[in-house]
């Protein structure tokens, strides 16, 4: 083999080059990226779809309320349960029947029965939506953990961090198509079609389709076969998606670690539980995951529309405002990107908390300072928000699921991310429950002022607990994460040890 082995008995790596290789990675990323446009497709079209929807089934605020957070909750349960059913059943065949559930979940959602007369409530029909959305939430919370996973452990390591972010970029880009399909359909169907709600929801089966029949032709993630005794099957991977003396090189590197793993009976659960330093990145995982959502993204996500009415803009200016939300998250995805292989994750996470706390106190402050009825109110909020949003997706959203896809041991990488991601999930399911009440019994100063003092908090967590994970290979971080070398370290990415 065409490597060498450094003194400490790791592999040093041949450099990574250009080739048919590198398309074809491309191309599993865009495949497998399906999901995330299905996970922001199916979390985003509610903001636009509830007012027809609740019409149609005659659902009163409570039961429109358990319509939409029902997605939230089945996700935190989707994560934890698909995370480890990836680590023992493959990543590739867990996301083909993610697919399968996201199109399940769909059918029942538009084929849910109306009401027997226009404004009465339909407990049928409230029923198989909800069931409906619950499906989809398992299949959303399964492709927040899985497809990020399945990115990371096939990406090199010079480039995880743009491949794996993709994953987020097709999230709101799906969040966007959401918002804009919503639009046109409202548009141009919504005084001639019956239940033009269900076109709304329609349109996600189109991917969902998409993403099984791509996922059928994707290969299964080397370093999963290679945790399973499949060593040739794991290098005729490798071997699609780097030069040949990289693949065979990183082979011998991935199946060290396994090695080490095995003899030492430190694999998944029992290794958590008997090993200090794995007990505590799964905390700093959970805080991390955590602290995305307590800057209230998802809220403005999700209830963009009433922000600005609430600001004072008329319910046919917010909707149509909502949609900046949307391109500018896209926007600061792609910059992202850009920068996700050149800026330390640490470095982007104090950036994204750094700015996103200033427009939560600069929101508060206009809250204050700009009188209900003031002209200039909605126009000052909406341009802060959007400031957030942008803020949010550049510095913070990309980099928090790189970051969780990257720093779990390969054994365990699954549950993990699965744990860190159920608690995010959850905390965004009580806030999509209580953030209406929060702004209509504290205003919008005292929620974003909130949010500030929990920015604050998020800062010094970071800057005290998270280590970096940019720039290093999965089996070295893996092995530096397992003995607490890593919070030794005081700037990994500084000195590439792979």
């Amino acid at each position: 083999m065409s490597h060498n082995t450094a003194h400490d008995g790791r592999v040093a790596l041949p450099p990574l080059t250009n080739g048919p290789h590198r398309k074809r990675l491309g191309l599993i990323s865009v495949v497998a990226c399906l999901g995330g446009l299905l996970f922001g497709y199916d979390t985003g079209v509610t903001n636009g779809a509830e007012g027809p929807m609740a019409v149609d089934l005659g659902l009163n605020l409570i039961q429109l309320g358990v319509v939409v957070s029902s997605l939230i909750f089945a996700a935190a349960v989707g994560a934890l349960i698909w995370g480890r059913v990836s680590d023992a059943w493959g990543r590739r065949r867990t996301i083909i029947l993610l697919a399968v559930l996201f199109f399940l979940g769909t059918a029942l959602v538009v084929f849910s029965p109306a009401s027997p007369e226009p404004g009465t409530f339909s407990l049928t029909g409230f029923t198989v939506l909800v069931c409906g959305r619950i499906m989809i939430g398992l299949a959303v919370g399964g492709a927040s953990t899985v497809v990020p996973v399945y990115l990371a452990e096939l990406a090199p390591y010079e480039i995880r961090g743009s491949i794996t972010g993709r994953n987020e970029l097709a999230i709101v880009f799906g969040q966007l198509s959401a918002f804009v399909m919503n639009a046109i359909i409202a548009v141009t169907l919504g005084d001639v079609v019956d239940g033009v709600w269900r076109i709304m929801f329609a349109v996600s089966a189109v991917p969902a389709i998409a993403l099984f029949i791509g996922m059928l032709r994707m290969p299964e993630s080397p370093r999963w076969l290679t945790e399973k005794g499949r060593y040739d099957d794991a290098l005729a991977v490798l071997e699609t998606v780097r030069p040949a003396d990289r693949a065979k090189a990183e082979l011998q590197e991935i199946e060290r670690i396994a090695v080490m793993e095995v003899e030492a009976h430190q694999v998944g659960l029992k290794a958590v539980l008997t090993n200090r330093w794995l007990r505590r990145i799964i905390l700093i995982g959970i805080g991390v995951s955590m602290t995305q959502q307590l800057t209230g993204i998802n809220s403005v996500m999700y209830y963009g529309t009433r922000i600005l009415e609430e600001s004072g803009m008329t319910e046919q200016q917010a909707v149509l405002a909502n949609i900046a939300f949307g391109v500018v998250a896209v926007i600061g995805g792609i910059i992202a990107l850009y920068n996700m292989d050149r800026l330390d994750r640490r470095k982007t996470f104090i950036i994204g908390l750094s700015l996103t706390t200033t427009c939560h106190v600069l929101i508060g402050i206009a809250g204050n300072l700009l009188p209900e009825g003031h002209p200039a109110r909605p126009i000052v909020i909406l341009i802060l928000v959007v400031a957030f949003v942008l803020s949010m997706q550049t510095f913070l959203n990309v980099a928090v699921w790189v970051w969780l896809a990257e720093i779990f041991p390969l054994h365990m990488r699954g549950l993990g991310i699965g744990i860190s991601v159920f608690f995010g999930w959850t905390m965004n399911g009580f806030l999509a429950l209580y953030f209406p009440t929060l702004v209509g019994t504290v205003g919008i100063s005292g929620t974003f002022f909130l949010f500030a003092g929990i920015g604050v908090v998020a800062l010094i967590f970071v800057i005290t607990q998270v280590p970096e994970t940019r720039n290093r290979s999965l089996e070295d971080l893996e092995e530096d994460v397992s003995t607490g070398a890593i919070y030794q370290v005081a700037k990994p990415s500084d000195v590439p040890r792979s």
